[in-house]
């Protein structure tokens, strides 16, 4: 009996052992990932060939929107474009294609870059077409999207032209929905 109950403790003990390493392990991989930043992504650019390297944009504030070129919020784009050149000193937009939503952007990165150059004249960088939702998130946007990465809020992208703002040193200010333009003092305060 005393065999028999030395043995159930030591199986107890085992896996009490298991747990504490694995919750350790959890641990250390939730701090590893709050200490990221913005900076430490690279996405492959709209151009073939190019990419976006974030940690470039030290020191300015960085305004990440997924965008669609068939969506009723598409004229955003021309706003997207007037907030960059009007704060350039101080903030980059990045714009990420996407088509999660409606089928919005079915393009590809060439008809995408051509379809913003005629009609709104964009000038800031353009990642190539990623997903923004689902299995195959990108994972700038798990970082975006998940206050265990970005230390501050969960935010459900639920369409086109959701944005992120990103301070100068990397880590995210706030989300805004689709329907805050860029131009909006919600999201211009923080630019003055």
């Amino acid at each position: 009996m005393k065999k028999l109950f030395l043995m159930f403790l030591s199986v107890v003990t085992f896996f009490n052992s298991c747990a504490q390493k694995k919750s350790q392990e959890s641990k250390a991989k939730t701090n590893q990932l709050m200490g990221k930043s913005i900076y430490d992504f690279k996405v492959d650019a709209l151009e073939e060939g190019k990419q976006i390297n974030f940690a470039d944009f030290k020191g300015k504030k960085i305004l990440i929107v997924n965008t669609a070129s068939e969506c009723g919020f598409t004229p955003q784009y021309a706003d997207l474009e007037k907030v960059s050149q009007e704060y350039k000193d101080k903030l980059v937009v990045v714009g990420f294609p996407a088509n999660n939503f409606g089928g919005q952007e079915p393009g590809t990165n060439k008809e995408i870059g051509a379809f913003c150059q005629k009609n709104y004249g964009v000038t800031f960088p353009m990642a190539a077409k990623v997903s923004v939702k689902g299995n195959d998130t990108a994972p700038i946007f798990k970082y975006l999207t998940e206050k265990d990465l970005n230390g501050v809020k969960n935010t459900t992208i639920l369409w086109n032209f959701t944005k992120f703002l990103v301070d100068e040193n990397g880590k995210l200010i706030d989300s805004f929905v689709s329907t805050t333009k860029p131009t909006d003092e919600a999201i211009t305060k923080y630019l003055k």
